[in-house]
């Protein structure tokens, strides 16, 4: 028990000093050790809200940010292969983005990897995306989740702006809207009618799962 600790908070440390070399060495070792990916993946968020903390505070720059995201990443690339669902079949449709305004991709890349994880069928539009980009989207794979990441207050009024833009197209009902991002809160996603709201990656996993009734 006290290696498997030790190994967990190796990765927790990796997470936040960014280095996206060495996690691979110890994500390999954790799951030779035989320590469940669930939890390896665990060690792996609680690195990325420290990060992200950070971030909120102005105690680290972007830039920090970002190579947290790339070690996450890589780490995230070995477990996934690992890990064993209860069926194959895919549990929802998932289609991710940041809005317009907004060149920021990290959180939601992040947010996909973890619904990938969970079974989600995803379609990442990348950064900067057009409301009408999004619409068209949805309603090309039928999906059942819309993730809106903003990552700059500037930006948040554009996830706003999607959900009316489904209202318009009178294709609201059809989709759960998730909305998230450094700015963002339960708060403001009550206000613009977003169905769930989700701090992190985690969290936003848990919340679409609840939306879709998937135990």
């Amino acid at each position: 028990m006290i290696k498997e600790n030790n190994i967990l908070e190796e990765l927790t440390r990796l997470i936040v000093d960014g280095d996206d070399e060495k996690i691979k060495e110890i994500t390999k070792k954790a799951l030779n050790t035989g320590i469940d990916p669930y939890i390896i993946i665990d060690a792996l968020n609680k690195g990325m809200k420290i990060v992200s903390k950070r971030y909120e505070d102005r105690d680290i720059a972007l830039p920090e940010l970002i190579l947290a995201g790339d070690a996450f990443q890589a780490s995230m690339d070995i477990i996934k292969p690992k890990i064993k669902r209860k069926s194959e079949k895919k549990v929802g449709r998932l289609v991710i983005g940041t809005v317009q305004y907004d060149i920021h991709t990290l959180g939601h890349e992040l947010v996909k990897t973890m619904m990938e994880v969970e079974g989600f069928e995803c379609w990442d539009m990348g950064g900067d995306v057009p409301d009408e980009k999004f619409i068209e989207k949805v309603k090309e794979v039928n999906a059942d989740i819309l993730g809106l990441s903003a990552l700059m207050t500037t930006s948040m009024p554009k996830q706003k702006d999607v959900i009316d833009a489904l209202k318009k197209e009178g294709i609201r009902d059809r989709v759960k809207v998730i909305v998230g991002g450094a700015p963002v809160s339960q708060e403001w996603a009550d206000k613009i009618g977003a169905d769930g709201y989700g701090k992190d990656a985690i969290e936003a996993t848990i919340v679409a799962k609840k939306l879709l009734k998937i135990e």
